[in-house]
């Protein structure tokens, strides 16, 4: 699968990766020195449920017995995501607190008059170390079925159907805000504190529809209880060979929205200890057993980047989503 923005395909990043990490090992591993002497803090800024918690908990399970120390992940949750990223921005830049973190990361400059910390100046990049494929998907009880009919269900009655995202100013509401863009219907934004309260609410019928990652959703479409419309990617996805993308469905060319998560720590944190967390990171990540019984059945798949070339996806994403939210009408508070 080719991934927006000028992503490599996962198969051929994780091939250069391992090679560009075997290569480097024994110099990280040599001037790290005891790194790690003490256990290390992955922060998600999200609650518990979504695709960042996944990936920080596989990881951890992984990592703690490789470098002989305990990694433990912990939530914290707010403000869209600033509260675990301001956190983690304002920690010793010593390796032993990282973010697991997503595109919110670049967007909420786009929400946000004053975000306590700067996105890029702020934080050293690790890797990217997985996309998800977003899935335009509303409660079975919802007559639509497919995204046409949907369409023009909202358009005959404005205002009466909700959409849930996992915040203000995350991928879920940016997507319908393209979407929004794209065929004027009127709907209701709800935001959650996360695609952990966000999927329950829309499996209870709480709310209408979401644009949301699959890896949150896929349990529940499986079971009939949610139907997915449309992929927000430009492709189909594998685990939904039958669903559309929305491109194609309702004839919006270019509606494309892939969701990615990645790694960082605070600025300054030593280039050998970078090294070292991204030679781990990506070792779980790439490991084929990891990929097939951890990642694959919730719709994820595995990249693994060196620090530079996340880095360039940072600033590629940032200036991406400042013209989504431009072109949406959407002004920062």
């Amino acid at each position: 699968m080719k991934i927006a923005n000028g992503f490599a395909t996962p198969r051929i990043a994780a091939l250069a990766l391992a090679a560009c990490c075997l290569a480097g090992a024994p110099l990280a591993s040599a001037q790290t020195g005891a790194y790690p002497s003490r256990p290390i803090k992955f922060i998600v800024p999200l609650i518990p449920g979504g695709g960042n918690d996944l990936l920080a908990r596989v990881i951890a399970e992984r990592m703690g017995p490789a470098v002989n120390q305990p990694v433990v992940v912990e939530n914290k949750p707010g403000a869209g995501g600033n509260v675990g990223t301001e956190y983690v921005a304002r920690q010793p830049a010593d390796g032993y607190t990282i973010l697991i973190t997503s595109p919110t990361h670049v967007i909420n400059p786009a929400f946000y008059l004053k975000l306590p910390y700067d996105p890029i100046r702020d934080f050293m990049p690790i890797s990217l170390i997985a996309t998800i494929p977003f899935v335009l998907t509303v409660n079975a009880s919802v007559p639509a079925r497919n995204v046409k009919e949907l369409i023009a269900l909202a358009r005959s009655q404005p205002g009466k159907f909700t959409y849930g995202t996992a915040g203000v100013g995350t991928p879920h509401h940016l997507s319908i805000e393209m979407l929004r863009s794209a065929t004027g219907i009127d709907v209701v934004h709800v935001p959650y504190k996360g695609a952990g309260a966000l999927v329950p609410a829309l499996v209870a019928g709480e709310i209408t529809m979401t644009i949301g990652a699959l890896s949150s959703l896929l349990p529940h479409i499986q079971s009939g209880r949610l139907r997915a419309l449309g992929t927000a990617a430009i492709a189909r996805t594998p685990a939904l060979p039958d669903v559309p993308s929305i491109a194609d469905a309702a004839g919006l060319p270019g509606f494309d929205m892939v969701s990615w998560f990645g790694v960082l720590a605070p600025a300054g944190t030593p280039p050998a200890i970078v090294g070292r967390l991204t030679m781990e990171i990506n070792r779980i990540i790439q490991n084929p057993q990891v990929a097939k019984e951890r990642l694959a059945p919730v719709g994820l798949e595995p990249v693994g980047t060196s620090a530079e070339a996340f880095a360039d996806v940072l600033k590629t994403e940032l200036v991406k989503y400042a013209k989504v939210a431009k072109e949406a009408g959407i002004k920062p508070e």
